[in-house]
């Protein structure tokens, strides 16, 4: 029986629908609030906001250069000013203990990301604010709260008398982070510290911590936001369905990416995203176009699974390296983000099975589903290497 051609095309919006057409890919920004604390009483609260965050779609959103930065004028700075005050405003609440919730009154700047220095023309420009004040006597944590409207994570990280606290955390909408113990560090002589709070120099059980919060930024960077990443793993699923050639490729191309996002991630690699966006394109459409004329799995697609997991776990450490990871929290923040990536992964994988079920026999699978499914993905992966070549 003829597949109605109706239907086909139904199929394969369902199974593409979810992953709709960008140009160059972005990590997702997110909003890192950083408290600065010494011993003397003196605090500084910070905030990183991406320009990005005002778009109402902030992965697809082009980033603000160095290069744009100069053209614009000085209302349209001061516009991007007023919109980050309202920003945090909107999407971070602020709580000193046992005051209760506080309003810090930043003032902001145009820097580098994490105020990093501006020296080439695609350096993105982030708005820097900064609070400074000194804890008053009785104070004894802080911790902050994610809006629950907000479109992007909130980071929670700290320093205390000059070094990074170990412990971190990635909040989504409406998530609430560890209180952090202050009661060291006010000049005023010291209090009982809030209950349940994370002490302030060292601490434990900040790894598990780390983990999870790293899990759930790996699993937003495939879903929603890594719509190149999941088209890559539909684009394996489309060669066929059964379970074995699919558990060697998922296997192969996690142990790839695995290499490349830890090597990165700890400074032995720094490969330009102008190069590895484009080449991430081209991986999908390779493995599509190779669906196409190879009809059956063979083991000598996992020579181009491995070499192509590798190009993605650079795409990977790119959003990683957005955090300013603690030197202590460096493997659970890899492990987290790779478990929550594979585990994206699979919820992809998970989405497709059930989208194509009903299909039993392998040859309608291939004719119904492989053929104009990899044909479609082949045109994105083709689109977006140009576009990203030339953006």
């Amino acid at each position: 029986m003829k597949f109605p051609p109706l239907l086909r095309f139904l199929c394969i919006v369902l199974l593409c629908a979810p992953f709709p057409a960008q140009t160059l890919a972005h990590p997702i920004p997110d909003i890192p609030v950083r408290g600065t604390f010494s011993s003397t009483g003196n605090a500084t609260i910070t905030v990183f906001v991406d320009p990005r965050c005002f778009d109402p779609d902030p992965a697809t959103a082009t980033s603000l250069t160095r290069g744009l930065f100069q053209n614009l004028t000085n209302q349209r700075k001061s516009e991007l000013m007023e919109m980050a005050e309202s920003l945090v405003r909107r999407d971070i609440e602020f709580y000193i203990q046992p005051l209760g919730q506080i309003q810090p009154k930043f003032t902001f700047e145009f820097t580098g990301e994490r105020q990093r220095a501006l020296e080439k023309d695609d350096d993105v420009v982030v708005l820097t604010g900064k609070w400074s004040t000194t804890l008053p006597t009785g104070v004894t944590g802080w911790n902050i709260r994610a809006g629950k409207q907000t479109k992007v994570s909130v980071v929670f990280e700290n320093d205390i008398n000059g070094t990074s606290h170990p412990r971190v955390a990635v909040l989504f909408p409406g998530e609430q982070s560890y209180t952090l113990d202050l009661t060291q560090l006010c000049a005023a002589p010291q209090t009982r510290p809030t209950a349940q709070s994370v002490p302030a120099f060292g601490g434990s059980g900040h790894l598990g911590s780390t983990l999870w919060s790293f899990c759930k930024r790996g699993f937003g960077h495939v879903i929603p936001a890594g719509m190149d990443h999941a088209l890559f793993v539909i684009g394996l699923f489309f060669l066929g369905r059964s379970w074995r050639p699919l558990l060697f490729q998922m296997s192969i191309f996690t142990v790839a990416h695995t290499v490349t996002l830890a090597l990165v991630t700890v400074g032995y690699l720094n490969p330009p995203p102008k190069i590895i966006q484009p080449l991430i394109a081209f991986t999908i459409a390779f493995v599509a176009i190779e669906n196409l004329w190879q009809g059956t799995y063979t083991h000598r697609r996992l020579i181009v699974v491995f070499t192509f997991g590798l190009i993605h776990g650079l795409g990977f450490a790119s959003a990683l390296n957005q955090s300013s990871i603690p030197r202590g929290s460096v493997f659970a923040a890899i492990a987290g983000f790779n478990l929550g990536i594979e585990a994206g992964q699979l919820a992809v994988l998970l989405l497709a099975v059930i989208l194509t079920g009903w299909i039993r026999k392998a040859d309608q699978f291939r004719r119904w589903i492989t053929i104009p499914g990899s044909a479609a993905i082949a045109i994105v992966g083709i689109l977006w290497t140009f576009e990203r070549l030339f953006q």
